[in-house]
Parts: C-alpha cells; structure tokens; sequence
C-alpha cells in the first residue's frame, strides 16, 4: 500500500474508535448525573455537579448535551431502555397468559428493587415538564419498547386467554397497583416491596383474568 493509501485509510480506521470514545463520555455523563441524582436531588443537581463528579470538561459536557434538560432526557431514555430490555426477556419466556402476565409484574418489581437509584430518578423524571418535541420523543420511544411485551400479550388476547383491551388499558390494569407501590416505596413510605412482590403478580392475574371469557362453561386457559 502507498503512503498515500496508508493516510486515506486513517479516518475510516478512528472514525469507529472516535464513536466508541463519545459514547463511553456520554455514560460517563450519564452515570455521574445519576449518581448526582441519587445525592442531592433531582431538583437540586446542577450541570456543574454533573460535570465535576464525571471529571469532564465543560466543552466536553457541552459538545454532548445542551445542558441539564438534555441530559436528564438522555439517561431517562437509557433507563427506559434498560428497563424494557428486562421485562420483554422476562415476559417473552412465558408461553402462558398468567405466566406473562405475572412475569410483567413481578420483572418490574424485580427491576426496581435492584437499580433503586435508576428507578427513583424514572419516577421523579417522569414528573418533570419537559419540552413538547422532549416529551413526544420520549413518549415514542416508550411505546417502541414496550412493542415486543404488547404483543405477545395481543397474541394469548387473540386466542380469548386475556381480555382484548387496548394497551393502555391492559397497562393500567396489570401494573397501576406496581407503580404507585414503587413511587411510594422510593419516596421513603415504608412499604415492604418484597412482599408486595409475592402478591402483586397474582392479583393482577386475578384482575385480568376475570375478564377472560371461559370457553364451553369451562375455566379460563392458565
């Protein structure tokens, strides 16, 4: 190969390890920013106590994010991601309706009680008034990642193994109880979510189940 070659070649070859580098920073970022959550406060972190706790320059910072609204919208989203990674693996293995339904519950449970700050700051960010286009964004991708678990849910409906609700409504029914227990359970309210854990799942069956019309007289399909 030429000299000349040789140069050309050198961008295509950083360019992936320049990619590689900005998204290390971003969660880097994003971790700090989390962590600055966790200390002080969604309400009272500043971008310069991101910055610090991350040991970023500010051109840094602001080559990546506009500022803090920015940056809470970006980890918001990766925690979303991170959360709907796990319910789909949790309830796509169930290949019943009650088995889905309390895997759903129960995941959600599972996923608060291990990732306590990610999931304190979801809540208190979802809270927040952010920027209309802000907010479509993330109500898009929200949507998107809930596809997969919709669907498999939509498929046992389609037999008459659970009710044939919109998704909203499925939602509401299936996982209102799990997040008023998690807000209360972040806020600092004592509540035992271990237990509630063992219960929640089986009265959200229950609750949808008993909407589920029994073919022939007979008991609905578990």
């Amino acid at each position: 190969m030429t000299a000349a070659g040789s140069a050309s070649q050198r961008p295509r070859e950083q360019a992936p390890s320049r990619r590689r580098d900005g998204i290390r920073r971003r969660d880097e970022l994003l971790d700090a920013a989390l962590g600055c959550f966790a200390r002080n406060g969604l309400l009272n972190t500043r971008i310069e106590d991101v910055r610090r706790a991350a040991g970023a320059s500010p051109s840094s910072v602001y080559n990546l994010f506009d500022g803090l609204p920015s940056l809470t919208v970006t980890l918001l989203a990766r925690t979303f991601e991170r959360l709907f990674a796990h319910l789909t693996r949790r309830t796509l293995a169930e290949e019943r309706p009650e088995g889905a339904v309390r895997a759903l519950v129960d995941g959600h449970l599972e996923w608060v009680l291990g990732h306590e700050d990610e999931a304190r700051f979801m809540y208190e960010a979802m809270a927040l008034e952010f920027a209309q286009g802000e907010r479509e964004k993330l109500a898009a991708l929200k949507a998107g990642l809930a596809v997969p678990v919709m669907e498999h849910l939509a498929a046992f409906a389609a037999t008459g193994t659970l009710p044939l609700w919109p998704a909203a409504t499925l939602e509401f029914v299936v996982l209102g109880p799990a997040h008023e227990a998690c807000r209360r359970y972040l806020a600092g309210v004592p509540v035992d979510l271990s237990a509630l854990r063992r219960l929640l799942p089986v009265v959200a069956w229950q609750s949808v189940s008993t909407f589920v019309a029994a073919p022939s007289g007979g008991p609905a399909a578990r």
